[in-house]
Formats: C-alpha cells, sequence, structure tokens
C-alpha cells in the first residue's frame, strides 16, 4: 500500500524544513494533539500512542540533507513500514514537501486503514507550512 500526500508549499528553506523535520524532537509539534498521546523522542527515533489504535515506533533509516527523510518502523508496530519525506527547494525562502508511506499489509487491512492514513499524512502536509522553523 503507498500513500502521497499532497505537496505542502512551505515558507522557509528546505535547508531549515529538514533540519525540522529530521529531528524527531521536533516532530510531535506536527501530530494531532488530541489523537496522539505517550509521546517519546530522541533526535532518531519517536513512539507515540494513537489514541484507540495502536502504539507507533519509528526511527531514521537515512537522511539526504534538505532533500530526502527516510524512517522505517522499529520494534512492535501494527505492520512494517517506510515514510519517506522529500523536500525540494523552490526559492531562497520556499521550498515543497510530500509525505509518502509506503507499508506491505493484506488487503484486509488495507481496507481498514487506507483512507485513515491517507487523512493523516495530509493532514500533517498541511501542518508544515504553519510550523515555526527558527
Amino acid at each position: 500500500m503507498k500513500i502521497e500526500s499532497k505537496k505542502a508549499t512551505v515558507n522557509t528553506s528546505a535547508e531549515k524544513a529538514f533540519s525540522f523535520i529530521s529531528d524527531f524532537n521536533n516532530f510531535q509539534n506536527l501530530l494531532p494533539k488530541d489523537k496522539i498521546s505517550d509521546y517519546h523522542s530522541t533526535a532518531d527515533s519517536c513512539s507515540f500512542n494513537i489514541n484507540g489504535m495502536a502504539t507507533i515506533s519509528m526511527r531514521i533509516k537515512n537522511r539526504v540533507p534538505n532533500s530526502k527523510l527516510e524512517v522505517v518502523s522499529d520494534g512492535k508496530n501494527p505492520f512494517n513500514f517506510l515514510l519517506t519525506i522529500l523536500f525540494e527547494e523552490k526559492t531562497e525562502s520556499t521550498c515543497e514537501a510530500v509525505i509518502i508511506f509506503d507499508a506491505d499489509v493484506n488487503p484486509f487491512v488495507k481496507m481498514m486503514v487506507e483512507k485513515p492514513l491517507s487523512n493523516f499524512f495530509n493532514m500533517l502536509s498541511e501542518k508544515l507550512p504553519h510550523m515555526k522553523f527558527d
């Protein structure tokens, strides 16, 4: 199952956006506070509980400065996944970001999770332009 968020135009450089997102201590600011609990993080990993659903743990697998962040599931998760966040510099003070989620799930699980996950990743991309990156 592959899900791609809407592209977000972010009013900061790709360098600043990448630096912010590639530190999981900042990632919590993107998540909906009313749907997330028990958030724990280091710069390279995080775990949190999606209320009423599951605990998610993930870690950064690869950083390509200012352009690509690859995150993988880590530990006990409902399924394994790869989360890729791509940044594209548009001007000195703007960039575009897109979130790509790829998971190996069976067709039954896909039916249950595809729409909520699509909504979740679109919500994250919509929040990106409103973050304070400095």
